[in-house]
């Protein structure tokens, strides 16, 4: 079955320390929960490559299995993209609501 892009949006994500293992979440700003799950590729999540904290521009689906808890889901072939503080808060700016 073909992958479908429409299903896809642009996440910011990074790694972070959670219950004492490496993991990818949401960046907080979006809208998404930071403490929904990020399954993608492990080398993300390996310290050696790329440290803690680092902000990944992924390209991800909101999914289920089998009616289990949700998750974001990034194909493991993508290419991996680390972003620069700044160009995450442009990035994350744009999807700020403007309260009136």
């Amino acid at each position: 079955m073909a992958r479908d892009t429409y299903a896809y949006r642009q996440v910011a994500v990074e790694s972070v320390e959670w219950n004492g293992r490496v993991e990818i979440h949401p960046v907080s700003g979006q809208a998404y929960a930071t403490e929904l799950n990020v399954q993608c590729s492990r080398r993300m999540s390996d310290t050696s490559i790329y440290p803690l904290g680092t902000i990944f521009l992924v390209s991800a689906k909101l999914t289920d299995r089998l009616g289990g808890p949700q998750y974001l889901y990034v194909w493991h072939g993508d290419e991996i993209k680390v972003m620069a503080e700044q160009d995450a808060e442009v990035f994350l700016g744009a999807y700020r609501r403007v309260r009136l």
